[in-house]
């Protein structure tokens, strides 16, 4: 029945340059390693391709987009509908200097550790957090990402993206409405690049401060496991960790899943958790951390698809 299904929701789509896979897996694709796979797997071949794509495709099919897979935990049942993720042709970056002034063209697909590189060798500085950021510029747009006392917000000029249409738009800062670890960018907004702001600098120095940022990262961080970065958005006044770590969290386990040792705001794969247990791991140090200290933690690792039963869970 699944197998039909998807052969019916493939001769549903209109034709295009770039590529589909049925059934595509997704676990391999994801830091944590776990999860289900994408019913339809779309990698366009550039930004046009994706504009027609969009335009063609029938309203009742969800699109999701999938990037690095570092922020992510899919759901053992999979993503339903498509699942768009960015190739080649959206990771470009260059640079255009006005003066002592850079503006930084990222590709909405481009690795943010890529990004602080080539801004590393173009001497550009300013922009040397993202080396302790992970993931792609396009989320860390979504989700106003930061690090090391910087964030998206304190950099982006302006971005631009196709809506649900296929319609391309440009949005500018105050369009965008950054906040603590969010955005005000409507949901089926799929951005393709940003313009990033930096200043002329010396290689050395912005190399200097990309090592310190990176030594500071593996020394509180486990960054070499299965895991998915921060877990939790810091409430207001108050750090996750400290909170994880008041209510006893720190090395909690259930099934293959882990609250961290190192930094108890990540929770690690140890080898063979499923999405459920990751999950439901995270969903029990909620609990605890509220029956502690009466503050309500909230993912920052976003949630999609369906769970392993079939029943869906929408995207949170």
């Amino acid at each position: 029945m699944m197998a039909a299904a998807r052969h019916n929701l493939l001769e549903r789509l209109p034709t295009v340059a770039g590529d589909y896979t049925e059934n595509a897996p997704l676990a391999p694709l994801a830091w944590f390693r776990a999860g289900g796979a994408a019913e339809i797997l779309f990698r366009p071949a550039d930004s046009d391709d994706l504009a027609r794509f969009l335009a063609a495709k029938p309203c009742d099919i969800p699109v999701s987009l999938f990037g690095s897979g570092s922020n992510i935990l899919v759901r053992d049942g999979g993503i339903p509908g498509v699942v768009i993720r960015l190739g080649a042709a959206f990771r470009e970056c260059r640079v255009d200097w006005q003066g002592d002034n850079a503006h930084v063209h990222a590709g909405a697909g481009a690795i943010d550790i890529n990004v602080a590189r080539f801004c590393r060798d173009a001497g550009v500085a300013g922009l040397e957090f993202l080396v302790g950021v992970p993931g792609t510029i396009g989320g860390a747009l979504r989700m106003n990402a930061g690090a090391y006392g910087q964030e998206m917000a304190d950099v982006t000029v302006e971005a631009e993206a196709l809506d649900a249409n296929g319609v391309r738009r440009r949005l500018t800062l105050k369009d965008l409405g950054f906040a603590y670890r969010d955005s005000a960018a409507p949901e089926d907004l799929i951005f393709l690049s940003a313009i990033l702001e930096g200043r002329r600098g010396a290689a050395s120095e912005i190399a200097e401060r990309m090592a310190e940022i990176e030594t500071s990262r593996e020394d509180s961080q486990p960054i070499r496991t299965r895991t998915g970065g921060s877990t939790f958005i810091n409430p207001p006044g108050e750090k996750a960790w400290e909170l994880i770590d008041r209510a006893g969290c720190r090395g909690l386990k259930r099934g293959g899943a882990m609250v961290s040792e190192k930094h108890c705001n990540f929770l690690i794969n140890t080898g063979g958790a499923s999405a459920a247990d990751l999950e439901g791991l995270g969903e029990e140090v909620r609990r605890r951390v509220k029956q502690e200290t009466g503050i309500t933690l909230e993912w920052e690792i976003r949630r999609i698809g369906r769970f392993a039963d079939g029943l869906e869970g929408g995207a949170s």
